[in-house]
């Protein structure tokens, strides 16, 4: 149970409320939890992540194993692990920083359903019917701009702009195989069509748009001047804003009468069918599914947005309660991720 509170100090620069029971999330001793080892796959970005979970292993005692990805295959590394480890899983949580490969991993049959303490504060759009996944903490799909290369006046609005051949050769985006950008891809796929969303591809490859290795290398590109704006997360582009104080500014696309909206994505967090420690996995499924959590990455560097409905933090950036959100059903977009990724591969082969 998540009860009592006191100020703990974690590896960014705020000081957060932090409970000591809570965040260990710890239900009672069974013969799981007498291991004290508990193994996390993590795709949240691990400046963000390792702190929370070095938090509980102290708080908790037992002993967290997390393996994270790496920046050029994002979740797709992770995923492809525990599809390998099907027969003998390895890990016990997956905390996965977009959805689609989450939803992969639930149409192969690869996850259990649980119940974190949380669970009924979540909105039914970020959870599963099966309560085999759980969303939380989201970020938005946004435009990063240069202001020193772009005025006011010429900021662009809409996703299509980075296929606009007046800003050809100056725009980026993350390679569309990988992490959030995968998850965009489908989602327009979804949204659009297949023919409506293969012609946008194919301009953006006509006008000469980067493929970079991650959002994070988008956002830095785009601070340093080498491009005028690329496609982002909203995490990646705060760090360049609060953190290093870049000439840059965050557009929220397609807003407006007629637009498709802003696309926004959460953290979602999975069991591992036949993990090795359930107990435990579920007891720190409680600690980061969590208004503590959520709270934490709000407020740190990420800016994170809260989705728990009892979480008491503000976002810093704009929410889908303050502007247009892309309507879309992720697991009709999830269903469609092989033919997304052939097409994908096949358009940017060389890139």
């Amino acid at each position: 149970m998540m009860r009592g509170t006191r100020l703990t100090r974690l590896a960014c620069p705020v000081l957060v409320l932090f409970s000591v029971v809570g965040l260990c999330g710890c239900t009672g001793s069974t013969s799981e939890n007498e291991t004290g080892r508990v193994v996390v796959y993590t795709a949240l970005d691990r400046e963000f992540s390792e702190p929370i979970l070095r938090e509980y292993e102290s708080e908790s005692g037992v002993q967290v194993d997390a393996k994270y990805d790496v920046e050029s295959t994002k979740t797709v590394g992770l995923t492809n692990a525990i599809i390998a480890e099907a027969d003998r899983p390895r890990a016990d949580l997956f905390w996965n920083n977009e959805i689609l490969n989450t939803l992969r991993l639930h149409r192969l049959g690869l996850l259990e359903p649980f119940t974190p303490e949380h669970a009924e504060a979540i909105p039914e759009q970020y959870k599963a019917d099966d309560g085999t996944w759980y969303g939380f903490a989201g970020r938005a799909r946004v435009l990063i701009v240069n202001t020193d290369l772009v005025p006011e006046s010429d900021r662009p609005t809409s996703i299509r702009d980075l296929a606009d051949p007046r800003w050809k050769g100056q725009t980026a985006i993350a390679k569309p195989l990988f992490g959030t950008t995968a998850s965009h891809a489908a989602c327009l796929f979804e949204v659009w069509g297949e023919s409506q969303a293969k012609r946008y591809f194919h301009d953006l490859k006509t006008n000469d748009v980067a493929i970079l290795a991650g959002n994070k290398q988008v956002a830095q590109d785009v601070a340093s001047g080498r491009f005028a704006f690329g496609m982002t997360d909203t995490d990646d582009a705060m760090v360049m804003i609060e953190q290093l104080g870049a000439p840059v500014t965050i557009v929220y696309p397609d807003q407006g009468e007629g637009g498709l909206g802003t696309l926004f994505i959460p953290n979602t967090l999975a069991r591992i069918k036949g993990s090795p420690h359930p107990s435990a996995a579920n007891d720190l499924a409680s600690a980061i599914i969590s208004p503590e959590v959520e709270a934490i990455l709000a407020a740190g560097p990420s800016a994170q947005i809260p989705l728990i409905e009892t979480t008491d933090a503000s976002a810093r950036v704009e929410t889908p309660r303050t502007i247009k959100a892309m309507t879309v059903d992720f697991e009709a977009a999830a269903a469609r991720w092989d033919e997304v990724a052939q097409f994908i591969r096949e358009e940017f082969a060389t890139q």
